[in-house]
């Protein structure tokens, strides 16, 4: 046998085995495992306006420079959120706060940090006022209620108390606990 056929047949036997090895050995995509806490979408400067299922009127008004939709649970984080909330009279009432939470379904939101809710204005409607560190607002209830300190303040009165209802609706307020009452009657003029 001719050495220049025997060198040929050993290089190409090495070359299919190097070949199958390095086949064998090569480096398999990784299965990219989606991460349920990441966001589906994020919203910047934007105004979601949602509708009530029986009117199909003007029913929780949501503005904020961002919002991250959570993949996992279907919730939206918001910052700096700005809630408006129409009472009978179609008048919003505004609540701010530093975060924002959003169910799912829209029933229930969570506002924490420095929440600010102001009365609507306008003729016959006394201005109120309360502030608060959490709320809790029911839309579709009309309903905002915390058990933390607030402070609530109309003209000519400032109430202090733990805990607190409200009924956005009618514009009906209770305060739980440990209320303190100062009348102010020229703050009233």
């Amino acid at each position: 046998m001719n050495w220049r056929l025997l060198a040929g047949l050993v290089l190409l036997a090495a070359a299919l085995v190097s070949g199958w090895s390095a086949w064998h050995n090569r480096a398999r995509p990784v299965e990219q495992v989606a991460d349920e806490s990441s966001a589906d979408y994020v919203l910047h400067d934007f105004e979601l306006i949602t509708l009530d299922k029986e009117s199909g009127k003007e029913s929780v008004t949501l503005r904020a420079p961002e919002a991250h939709r959570n993949r996992a649970d279907q919730t939206l984080d918001i910052t700096t959120p700005l809630f408006l909330l129409p009472d009978q009279q179609g008048l919003p009432w505004t609540l701010r706060a530093q975060t924002g939470w959003v169910s799912p379904s829209g029933d229930e939101l969570r506002l924490r940090g420095d929440v600010a809710g102001d009365s609507p204005a306008g003729p016959g409607i006394v201005p109120t006022t309360f502030r608060t560190t959490a709320l809790d607002v029911f839309p579709q209830q009309h309903l905002a209620r915390t058990a933390e300190r607030v402070t609530m303040t109309r003209p000519g009165v400032s109430q202090t108390g733990v805990g607190f209802e409200a009924n956005l609706q009618n514009r009906q307020y209770k305060l739980l606990s440990q209320v303190k009452t100062r009348y102010e009657p020229n703050a009233a003029k």
